[in-house]
């Protein structure tokens, strides 16, 4: 059989196959490993375990297609799979977990993990510091005051740093209209 790299993957795609090589599957990783591993954390509440699932149900996915396996709906497909996944974790860890108490994935699920997905990255790509005080102020619950001690800074600082930290976020999520689910922003 040929390097995973170089053979082409067969994927349903409602009545035509749609071929995949490995740098599109490699894509569907990149655009769905966050919000994957957001849907993973409700179950395990735990980023190291969720990062873990989540590579985990990729591996799953691949060996599925390299099988020969058909997958009509590859972002639902990824989505089951991190479930079943984090269901497999929480049974081996002798959790009482019922399937019932993990419902089946519904859009909003996948919406929600999407947005969670876009707030994190948007956080994560304001500058340093900022991020740090924000993350300090809607993250830890400190207040103003307590930020700008702990960091040795002024309060005014911490001010203006959560002003542009709210400006760059909501210019980040908003894609040309106020997002509803930020009312902080």
């Amino acid at each position: 059989m040929q390097s995973c790299l170089s053979e082409f993957l067969y994927l349903w795609g409602g009545n035509a196959i749609v071929n995949m090589t490995a740098k599109e599957f490699e894509n569907h990783f990149r655009k769905l490993y966050l919000p994957l591993g957001m849907y993973a954390l409700r179950f395990v509440d735990d980023t190291a375990v969720a990062e873990d699932l989540t590579q985990d149900a990729f591996i799953k996915a691949w060996q599925y297609i390299e099988a020969g396996g058909e997958i009509d709906n590859f972002s639902a497909f990824m989505y089951r799979t991190v479930r079943n996944v984090s269901l497999s974790y929480l049974r081996d860890k002798h959790e009482t977990v019922g399937e019932d108490l993990i419902p089946e994935v519904a859009e909003e699920d996948i919406d929600t993990s999407i947005r969670d997905a876009r707030i994190w990255r948007a956080i994560d790509e304001l500058p340093e510091k900022c991020r740090e005080i924000f993350l300090m102020s809607k993250r830890d619950g400190l207040k103003n005051e307590e930020i700008a001690e702990e960091l040795g800074i002024s309060v005014k600082t911490v001010k203006n740093q959560m002003t542009k930290a709210f400006s760059r976020l909501r210019e980040a999520l908003s894609d040309g209209h106020k997002p509803f689910f930020l009312p902080f922003l």
